[in-house]
């Protein structure tokens, strides 16, 4: 199903940039103005000029960030600080990190998982499945620096089950693990490590390995459909047909994980709404029919304790149904909305219908407000800045979910559903730059 290709990644040469640490950066869509700016004052080889450069007041048709781009990655590999291994390879990555304060579990995690050439597929061939919708002004951005550079500087993260762990065995037994590539800590203190494995009877293992295996893109959803759009334009202007005589666009980068290893988090995203609410007495009214409603009450020196007691409720209350948080602004009370178990949804929808964040849209917030009001929701992933935002007044409420798990992430991309925009947040981020598919036409 998912054809593996080993490939010659490009890499930084710490001989010429110094730190990694100092060149990399996080996926460009979680990266806001203030730290745009801030990276590129890092480091003049940082990789932020190649994924998301900055825009000039002259820039026009032919000179633009994409163009720049192209310049910088053309100009850092003829100088050295970007260097092509001479070997193909699969590149083993982990990811040594701390889970946001209150999810389930405390102490280190260790994502576990390599990176590779995929060759791309069309959606509904049973060979990669997406789960979330994409926006097609992302889409316009990602696709015109892909023409410029021919390179995907960040991996698309994709998830394969590997129940019993034998592709991750095989890379254990391949790479010494005291002696990574390398190895170093980000701005979070996350400790990253990658290795390359170049034994071509191990690749081919772990290639053979992978063919029965369908992947499930995690993150990245319009990243891999503007691959498969660049893909098809190249395809038309060489004259080839739509498949067959593997090129270099035909494949991508990715991040491969497994869906059962214990170091992968799914965040939830949470929904903040700006707009005039009712009262509470009627906000309750219009629930009570649907959601069992549990008061937290409290006083402000007792605020702290109370957020506590009920995220923990919300949590414990998510494992075995569907229940949400809600904070209203000037109420010095949390609300915990439990869907009664005699509600149609729970039997008779689809596996999208059945989320918690598509029972949210439809029993909360389509109750609660207008279509108008959903489109401009602020969301966050943090539960104590949602409920910080809504004690400050920033915003009137904050609808607070519980993460998405990952069998449903699976069980909607299977059945050919698409989720609502912003369903999931998987953590933490593969960075950019470490490894680059630069095509080698």
């Amino acid at each position: 199903m998912a054809n593996l290709i080993p490939f010659k990644g490009v890499l930084y040469d710490p001989a010429a940039v110094g730190k990694i640490a100092d060149v990399v950066a996080p996926p460009y869509d979680v990266i806001d103005g203030d730290f745009q700016r801030a990276l590129h004052a890092r480091h003049p080889n940082n990789v932020i000029r190649l994924e998301l450069g900055q825009d000039e007041p002259t820039d026009g048709p032919s000179r633009n960030r994409y163009t720049r781009a192209a310049a910088y990655l053309q100009d850092w590999l003829k100088q050295g600080a970007l260097r092509r291994d001479g070997e193909a390879a699969v590149y083993p990555y982990q990811i040594e990190y701390q889970p946001p304060a209150g999810e389930p579990g405390a102490g280190a995690r260790v994502l576990r998982g390599f990176l590779a050439t995929v060759e791309l597929a069309e959606f509904g061939t049973g060979h990669i499945y997406p789960h979330e919708n994409t926006r097609s002004a992302a889409k316009a951005d990602r696709f015109q620096l892909l023409e410029a550079c021919r390179t995907n500087f960040s991996p698309i993260f994709s998830l394969f089950s590997d129940p019993d762990g034998g592709a991750l065995r095989l890379i254990d037994r391949s790479v010494n693990a005291d002696h990574p590539r390398f190895d170093f800590r980000d701005d979070d203190g996350f400790r990253h490590r990658l290795w390359a494995i170049t034994d071509r009877r191990v690749l081919q293992d772990l290639v053979a390995t992978l063919q029965a295996k369908p992947l499930f893109i995690a993150d990245g959803h319009h990243r891999y459909e503007t691959a498969l759009t660049y893909r098809k334009l190249r395809r038309q202007q060489a004259g080839l047909p739509p498949s067959g005589g593997l090129q270099a666009y035909d494949r991508v980068l990715m991040l491969l994980a497994s869906l059962e290893d214990p170091g992968l988090t799914v965040l939830p995203t949470h929904r903040l709404l700006t707009t005039p609410l009712p009262g509470l007495p009627e906000i309750t009214a219009r629930l009570r029919d649907a959601f069992l409603i549990e008061e937290f009450s409290f006083q402000s020196p007792t605020e702290p304790e109370t957020r506590r007691r009920f995220l923990h409720q919300l949590r414990a209350q998510g494992q075995t149904g569907h229940a949400f948080g809600l904070a209203l602004r000037g109420l010095d009370t949390y609300l915990l909305l439990s869907l009664r178990p005699n509600q149609p949804v729970l039997s008779s929808a689809s596996a999208r219908d059945r989320l918690d964040v598509s029972i949210l849209h439809s029993h909360v917030l389509g109750t609660l407000c207008t279509k108008a009001d959903e489109d401009a929701l602020i969301y966050t992933k943090d539960d104590h800045e949602a409920l910080d935002l809504v004690r400050r007044g920033t915003a009137t409420a904050a609808l607070v979910l519980n993460p998405t798990k990952v069998s449903e992430v699976r069980a909607v991309a299977t059945a050919g559903e698409r989720m609502p925009h912003k369903s999931t947040y998987f953590f933490p981020k593969p960075l950019t730059g470490l490894v680059m598919n630069v095509m080698e036409d």
